[in-house]
């Protein structure tokens, strides 16, 4: 069935700009052959299961896929340890002394963690959850900074079963009790505190306010990291350093089902109440492990470093379990990129001689902002590769991110996926990809992403739509923890057999996807269904925006205005005659359907912790309701500068 105008996503935004990977790039690539696409096409399960082979099993599987619509079994009968495969079977060959983590903290502290060190680290930690009386299925929550103890905590849940729920250290003392609370953990591992801009987070005061009444905690690990001074509660605060003193080096492995849990994550939810987002251990690890090599070329000599937190996804998959599984050397940095000078990232990269760097488009729209100059102030010589991941990338944050941190050399792997999704799934292959700036190009092999109508059909090329997944992939999410009727209401409704991403998409004419933002962001204007990612882009082609963030305003003919918050760069100020100007370039390049009603100026915008932006609660700001929820917001002065801002302008 054609879609309907009124159901169609409109695809206003043209881009023609290509790049081909290097001859030399493409040579020496992990992948070199476009036909892996047609074969893991022709067979997606034997595509997987050959992927399969990665890993070390303790038993092998005995099916592939089991598969009852809305619930998945990925390598039935299988057993395994992701901690094992982590760092144990590393230990065989001379990545014992590689270094699996280097770890540089705020203050220019520093460490390096061989694949024995950590083992030995997690083998300890592993040993004193189990003194604590934890055991395979206990929860564990990790509400802990960007440091080493994060990750060691992690994989030594995973040795002995124990699902973790990790929290970001971002989070108040509230979200932290609704997670603990809603996953019953036993277990709490927390800091004194966290470098932050040169203060101190109080981590450890957070989590005393949030266990206040909480009945189902019985033990709390404290990481010294900052020396600040904490309170401890005689006989469930431990220090982690005494509780390691005694702690014996090795713990065996717990053999894990491949659908036993591997942990819980928390994302939030429309309503309020976060959703426990549960992955196994099988199918995530071959899904990570797979991802990982493929789509970051990796190779034995990388230093590479994703800048995510370990409390979001991307952290999970590609700090720890992909990178590790894959024998990798992987950064992680404490602070701020701002901090203590705003060439902190590329001071970090001159330092360790970082290869490949994985970061946010939010972030590279702030490095665009400061302007180039902090950049070109550093060696980046050593970067072969660049990804981006959170969101879409605008075209020109994108060709920004090319010249002047890649020095127009090297590849850039825009990658779309989600918590729920747990690995990647669009992505350019390095060797193989011709890219275009702000697209994520096509579907991971024997991934089948499709972009279908409100009735599920898919859409013709050159159209925009409903952005879902039609077959299981291997770390896709099992369910929502406690809650098997919100994992089909909020993701299997619409459609039988089919996965709503909640994101609206298009294609181009040669099958390349671009993604148009969340659709409960979509501006319905006079019929039109414009996403919010278009007109954002546009803005930000324009020289002297760095940032923008568009939303609808209910409009009594149009059904909705388009209404866009904008960032100059660093520099620039509002001149007279610049809304106009701005306004008329928008429907210079898109039409003028897209022209924005409404422009406001702001030094900031509203975002979440995670660096994603707020639209919900701009839209709250113009149409004067009250905010909604605002646990997951970054900074709480951006709303009130925006709400007299707006006001004022209004």
């Amino acid at each position: 069935m054609m879609v309907t105008k009124e159901l169609e996503l409109e695809a206003l935004l043209q881009e023609n700009r290509h790049f081909e990977p290097s001859e030399e790039f493409r040579n020496n690539a992990n992948v070199k052959t476009p036909d892996l696409y047609n074969e893991s096409s022709e067979d997606r399960i034997g595509f997987w299961a050959k992927q399969s082979e990665r890993l070390t099993w303790i038993e092998p599987w005995t099916k592939v896929l089991d598969w009852e619509p809305p619930f998945a079994q990925w390598f039935v009968g299988g057993k395994l340890n992701a901690a094992y495969n982590c760092l144990d079977r590393h230990l065989k060959s001379w990545r014992r002394n590689k270094a699996a983590i280097l770890f540089e903290g705020e203050n220019g502290d520093s460490r390096v963690l061989t694949y024995q060190d950590l083992y030995r680290e997690v083998s300890q930690f592993a040993n004193v959850l189990k003194s604590m009386g934890i055991k395979k299925g206990d929860r564990v929550t990790i509400y802990l900074p960007m440091i080493p103890e994060a990750a060691i905590a992690m994989l030594a849940c995973a040795r002995i079963g124990a699902p973790h729920s990790v929290i970001f250290g971002g989070f108040s003392a509230e979200s932290l009790r609704n997670r603990i609370e809603d996953a019953q953990a036993k277990v709490l591992i927390t800091s004194d505190g966290s470098f932050r801009k040169g203060n101190i987070v109080p981590l450890k005061s957070n989590a005393d306010i949030a266990l206040e009444g909480v009945n189902c905690i019985e033990h709390v690990v404290v990481v010294k990291r900052t020396d600040n001074k904490v309170a401890m509660q005689e006989g469930r605060d431990i220090w982690y350093h005494d509780a390691m003193k005694n702690a014996q080096l090795t713990c065996p492995v717990e053999p894990m089902d491949a659908e036993d849990v591997l942990f819980i994550l928390y994302t939030s939810g429309t309503t309020g109440k976060p959703k426990g987002v549960v992955h196994t251990t099988g199918g995530y690890m071959v899904g990570v492990s797979t991802t990982h090599d493929w789509v970051f070329d990796l190779k034995e000599e990388d230093v590479y470093w994703c800048t995510a937190d370990v409390g979001w996804i991307t952290g999970h998959s590609y700090i720890v379990y992909g990178p590790l599984a894959n024998g990798a050397t992987v950064l992680m940095y404490e602070g701020t990129p701002d901090y203590p000078a705003k060439d902190r990232n590329w001071e970090i990269i001159e330092k360790y001689g970082v290869t490949i760097l994985y970061t946010a488009p939010t972030a590279i729209r702030t490095f665009m902002k400061w302007g180039p100059s902090y950049p070109q102030g550093r060696d980046l010589s050593s970067l072969r590769l660049l990804g981006t991941v959170g969101e879409p990338i605008n075209p020109e944050a994108w060709i920004w991110y090319h010249k002047y941190i890649g020095g127009e050399r090297c590849p850039i792997v825009d990658t779309w996926w989600q918590t729920e999704t747990g690995m990647i799934m669009m992505t350019p292959l390095p060797g193989i990809t011709e890219t275009k700036p702000g697209s994520c190009t096509v579907p991971f092999p024997g991934v089948k992403v499709e972009i279908v109508d409100q009735a599920g059909n898919p859409v013709p090329k050159g159209s925009g739509g409903l952005l879902v997944v039609r077959e299981p992939w291997p770390a896709m999410l099992r369910t929502v923890y406690n809650d098997p009727d919100r994992y089909v209401s909020t993701y299997w409704s619409n459609w039988k057999e089919i996965y709503f991403t909640g994101d609206g998409a298009k294609w181009d004419e040669e099958g390349y996807f671009w993604l148009l933002g969340r659709v409960d962001d979509v501006i319905n204007v006079s019929g039109h269904r414009i996403g919010t990612a278009e007109v954002e882009s546009s803005l930000v082609d324009y020289p002297l925006v760095a940032e923008a963030a568009c939303i609808g305003k209910d409009h009594e003919v149009k059904g909705q205005a388009i209404v866009c918050f904008v960032t100059l760069k660093e520099g620039f100020k509002v001149m007279d005659g610049l809304v106009d100007e701005l306004k008329q370039h928008v429907g210079k390049k898109i039409g003028a359907i897209a022209r924005p009603d409404d422009i406001f100026f702001t030094a900031e915008l509203p975002k979440t912790r995670s660096g994603k932006i707020m639209r919900r609660l701009l839209r709250d700001i113009a149409e004067g309701r009250a905010l909604g929820d605002v646990s997951t917001l970054a900074d709480a002065a951006v709303l009130d500068f925006l709400k007299r801002k707006y006001n004022e302008e209004e």
